[in-house]
């Protein structure tokens, strides 16, 4: 399975264990570069700098010969720690970062400086074509099929064109749950995958064993949108407590947010409470169930070792 992502990051399958908030940590990604691929955790599932300093030294000394790992950065203005955690992860140094929901430009300048390599998630090719301008290494091609914050377009559509018009690899991210899905995105044009939501039933991911149930469960037809989390449509395990706070924001929120001056604090309250209530959901006992999956849940039907569920993707 030599592609364009294989080789670049060094590692023997085109995958990528996407980072998920409250899911990703240490023990998913090493287990994951063990197994020839490559891990991502989102920087703002360590409370503070020491402790996302922590992670980056245990993965520096853990990481195998041709294993790769890097960390997600949310780098609009809702996510108060995007500098410090930045300027961490370059000083520490990692392959690879990913970045969210914001310009990529200031990450970029400051990672290759370091040596890291930065790929920017897309919805489109519009914003595609302003990534690679900025110094993009790659992009991850989120579409209509991902958990978490997803794209609108279908994963062939948008692969196609992406990466018929742009000069950096596309990554696919959405709608991976077996081989034949990754094979289907790499026959689109993708250099390879980001795969996230296989691997919350994993042993190692750090949430609740309901959570991890929960994946194996539902399935594809489960999954629903909702404006309740971080104020931009993010998908989640339709559960009877998602059914009774509905999906949409409050009135008072589309007001709010219709005022130029104050959208931009309402975002950030109702990504504070949103955060909140996942973090809880998924690490307590508690009957707010609000699980954020993808459709590609379908093929997980048990808990397992990250190795095994790589072995499903790639055998």
């Amino acid at each position: 399975m030599t592609t364009k992502i294989t080789q670049l990051l060094q590692i023997k399958y085109p995958i990528i264990q996407a980072p998920m908030f409250l899911v990703s940590n240490v023990s998913m990604v090493k287990e994951a570069m063990n197994g020839g691929i490559a891990g991502c955790i989102p920087a703002l599932n360590y409370r503070t700098l020491d402790e996302l300093r922590m992670a980056l030294r245990e993965l520096k000394s853990s990481k195998p010969e041709g294993g790769s790992f890097g960390f997600n950065l949310i780098v609009n203005k809702s996510n108060v720690k995007y500098k410090g955690q930045l300027e961490v992860i370059c000083e520490e140094g990692c392959d690879f970062i990913i970045t969210s929901l914001g310009s990529p430009e200031e990450t970029i300048n400051q990672a290759h400086k370091a040596g890291i390599k930065v790929f920017c998630d897309v919805t489109d090719l519009r914003f595609a074509k302003k990534v690679e301008s900025l110094g993009a290494d790659a992009i991850i091609a989120v579409n209509n099929q991902a958990g978490g914050h997803r794209g609108n377009i279908s994963p062939e559509v948008l692969i196609k064109d992406l990466s018929t018009n742009c000069n950096i690899p596309v990554i696919s991210a959405g709608g991976v749950g077996c081989k034949a899905d990754m094979d289907k995105m790499l026959s689109y044009g993708a250099e390879g995958v980001s795969v996230g939501s296989p691997f919350i039933a994993s042993i190692e991911a750090g949430v609740t064993d309901e959570y991890k149930q929960a994946c194996v469960d539902y399935g594809a037809e489960d999954i629903v949108m909702t404006e309740r989390i971080s104020g931009t449509p993010c998908t989640v395990i339709n559960t009877d407590y998602v059914q009774k706070i509905g999906t949409k924001q409050t009135w008072l929120e589309s007001v709010l947010n219709k005022n130029k001056k104050l959208k931009k604090w309402v975002k950030m309250i109702r990504f504070s409470i949103g955060m909140n209530a996942t973090k809880n959901a998924a690490t307590k006992a508690t009957y707010k169930t609000v699980w954020v999956a993808g459709p590609s849940i379908e093929h997980t039907d048990k808990i397992l070792p990250t190795k095994a569920i790589i072995e499903r993707l790639v055998n």
